[in-house]
């Protein structure tokens, strides 16, 4: 069995590298695509044909791609967390030591400066005081948002011999084995506000945290503070923080997604979303969603995924494999069950997962599976997917 994937953006070759050839076919311009892979294009107003199996982003974020509409026709979307966490990591480090410093202003102040050396050296001396910063060691750094890229920049902090805050009441297991035993709990996001004289998010952008940092919490900061925002930029109200800088209450905003309203601001560091840009990050991203999307396709293993739960089962030696996608609701293992028994299958093994609205099952078949057996699994109301791997 062969697969063919389409790419909507160039996908680093390291990770299409990990698609052997004599299995895939890919290319930017291709008929009736198994899947797709993507990086930045907007997904939202393409049509996405019936062939498509799944959709997977060289990244972690997945705004760009209609992740609802595609969880309703059983289509899982992989993403590649934790990925571009360490280049994204090194710039909010950056950032931190461009406000602290005020590397931005001065160094433009340099650029700016016309004449002799004599005269260039008497306005250094001059005009360096209008650029007098301030140290990271003792100083508090809150980190909202403890997933891969968070964790990072909160133990690197420590190595900076800051003080931590972290704030994730989502943290998973393997996040938390991850962090430093130094970094102390927040109890709340107002709390984190509070104490916090550096603060950086590390979240997805959805309803909850949109304008997550807004005039009420930006309040609870004392004077001198400093954003940082390499997230997306709706999680920080930008009027707000505006408003904040130019009352002296804020003393930088530092983030990674340029406006019109950001633009030319003194105390806005704003960044062309440089986040990711390393060569090592695209690389790494390629790789692993490049992996995750064959194991899928080869396997109908499901491996970090933004709406599918995670599903691995080891296949079971001369059997055949069906992959199917359901309503999470009773009983449609059972009504799987008899469509299999009512065509003579014996199920050698079998994995059920669930996550939210949508459930995934993966059962090995000793011998063949006829199409019509599969044709009935795919009449169950409910059912929103399902295929056949040999």
């Amino acid at each position: 069995m062969s697969f063919k994937v389409l790419t909507l953006n160039n996908i680093s070759v390291k990770g299409l590298e990990r698609l052997p050839r004599e299995r895939f076919e890919v290319a930017s311009d291709i008929g009736n695509p198994d899947a797709i892979l993507v990086r930045s294009a907007d997904m939202h107003a393409m049509t996405i044909g019936d062939s498509v199996k799944a959709v997977a982003r060289a990244g972690a974020g997945t705004n760009n791609i209609p992740v609802a509409a595609l969880s309703k026709r059983g289509i899982p979307v992989f993403n590649a967390p934790g990925a571009n966490a360490n280049a994204v990591k090194e710039l909010v480090i950056a950032g931190m030591f461009l406000a602290a410093r005020n590397i931005c202003e001065a160094w433009s102040f340099v650029r700016g400066l016309k004449g002799d050396d004599h005269s260039l050296e008497e306005a250094v001396e001059k005009g360096k005081k209008k650029f007098v910063g301030f140290e990271l060691p003792g100083r508090t750094l809150g980190v909202v948002g403890l997933g891969a890229i968070g964790v990072e920049v909160a133990n690197t902090a420590l190595n900076l011999r800051m003080k931590v805050l972290g704030y994730d009441p989502l943290i998973t297991v393997q996040r938390a084995w991850q962090l430093s035993s130094a970094v102390e709990q927040a109890l709340s996001l107002d709390d984190l506000f509070s104490r916090s004289q550096l603060i950086t998010v590390h979240v997805p952008l959805n309803d909850k945290t949109r304008g997550l940092v807004n005039e009420t919490r930006l309040r609870l900061m004392k004077k001198g503070g400093v954003i940082l925002n390499f997230a997306r930029a709706p999680i920080v109200d930008e009027e707000a923080v505006l408003a904040a800088l130019d009352e002296g209450h804020l003393a930088a905003y530092v983030c990674d997604f340029p406006s019109v309203a950001l633009q030319g601001h003194a105390k806005v560091i704003a960044l062309p979303h440089l986040g990711a840009s390393t060569n090592e990050a695209e690389e790494n991203c390629a790789m692993m969603v490049a992996d995750t999307l064959r194991d899928f396709l080869e396997n109908g293993n499901i491996h970090h995924s933004v709406n599918f739960p995670a599903s691995v089962l080891t296949r079971v030696p001369n059997t055949a494999r069906i992959a199917i996608a359901n309503d999470n609701v009773p009983n449609m293992v059972g009504q799987i069950s008899t469509c299999l028994a009512a065509g003579r299958l014996n199920i050698a093994d079998l994995l059920n997962k669930s996550r939210g609205e949508v459930a995934y099952t993966l059962i090995d078949i000793d011998g063949e599976v006829p199409a019509a057996v599969l044709e009935r699994i795919r009449a169950i109301p409910g059912v929103l997917s399902a295929r056949l791997i040999q």
